[in-house]
């Protein structure tokens, strides 16, 4: 017997990505319930080689549904997630409404997947942010073997990580500047065409953005609270792939060769790095794959016991749909669900 899957913010990016996940990855579900606002009912979505139609999240019975995979943004899950985890109904957020409650695991399978038993505290699971997941799927099995003390990362984000609106404004400020018509600026601070902004949310009193502080915070709660982060989160004329630079200090010497070993045999991740033109993966190429790929593996001689790489990876997949449906299949796997009456 299968299983009733609910997807909350079924019209969006993330959306519309965790509907052709599941049916790429053929997941058990008996049913796909995709959920809007009442705006978007009767809206069709595509679920492998069917067409569903939208209902309405106000007037849905959660009763009987086992998972519910919400895309909805922070304001929806704030108010629908206890109503729908008291139902029974295990709610996978995306958002970052429950990323920061100790009673809400915040969970990449690769890395944490014991963490996953705390749902049932509040029938939620927090998926973290994008530029994140694709980070510690790197980072852990270079921890386990000579224990990180300091991470500095320099994001190159895709705009698909600020949802629709914001690749409308890059496609139109795009063609714009090539019929010589202003870009006006509207969902970023600047320019986005051909350009990059140093601004991801908002200020935060110490001049970082909250971008940074949640790589950072999330890093520690999925990780070890005691490794050292720092941010610098970018935003790039790029329309799906998130890129990241990332420095990364030791206790214990760990060589690039190592280090290429390790990374090779790690869950979710595939190294491409042949240290020659074009022997290293870029956001354009890794759209629409699973992997995390890491390149350009390199000793810091500046620094003892220090590495640096670059990686890359899908943001609508492994930074946010992915990660869901992963989630729900380890809950699965490890029989941990209450199966719904």
């Amino acid at each position: 017997m299968g299983y009733r899957v609910a997807v909350i913010g079924a019209t969006g990016n993330v959306g519309r990505e965790m509907l052709n996940i599941l049916a790429e990855r053929e997941f058990p579900a008996d049913e796909v319930i995709p959920l809007a606002s009442s705006r978007s009912i009767g809206v069709e979505v595509s679920y492998g080689d069917a067409r569903l139609k939208c209902r309405d999240l106000e007037n849905f019975d959660f009763h009987g549904v086992d998972f519910a995979l919400m895309s909805a943004g922070s304001t929806i899950s704030k108010q629908w997630s206890p109503r729908i985890g008291s139902a029974g109904c295990v709610v996978i957020d995306n958002s970052s409404c429950w990323r920061y409650d100790p009673d809400v695991p915040l969970i990449v399978p690769e890395v944490n997947a014991d963490a996953i038993a705390g749902f049932t505290k509040k029938n939620i699971i927090a998926n973290p942010n994008c530029s994140t997941a694709q980070l510690v799927v790197v980072l852990k099995p270079l921890h386990d073997a000579a224990k990180i003390k300091r991470v500095v990362v320099s994001t190159y984000q895709s705009v698909s990580g600020a949802g629709k609106e914001a690749m409308d404004e890059l496609w139109n400020q795009t063609k714009g500047i090539f019929v010589t018509q202003p870009p006006e600026p509207d969902k970023f601070t600047k320019q986005i065409a051909f350009n990059v902004i140093p601004h991801i949310d908002v200020f935060l009193d110490d001049g970082s953005t909250k971008e940074e502080w949640k790589m950072m915070v999330e890093t520690k709660k999925i990780l070890d609270p005691k490794i050292k982060l720092t941010a610098t989160c970018v935003r790039v004329p790029v329309f799906v792939g998130h890129a990241e630079a990332v420095n990364i200090e030791f206790e214990t010497e760990l060589t690039a060769k190592a280090a290429r070993r390790i990374l090779r045999d790690a869950p979710g991740v595939l190294v491409v790095d042949k240290r020659e033109p074009g022997g290293y993966v870029t956001p354009v190429e890794c759209v629409g794959d699973y992997a995390t790929y890491v390149s350009r593996i390199r000793d810091d001689q500046t620094a003892d016991n220090a590495l640096s790489l670059w990686c890359v990876s899908d943001n609508l997949r492994k930074g946010a749909a992915l990660n869901t449906i992963q989630i729900a299949e380890t809950i699965i796997e490890r029989n941990l669900l209450k199966k719904a009456a």
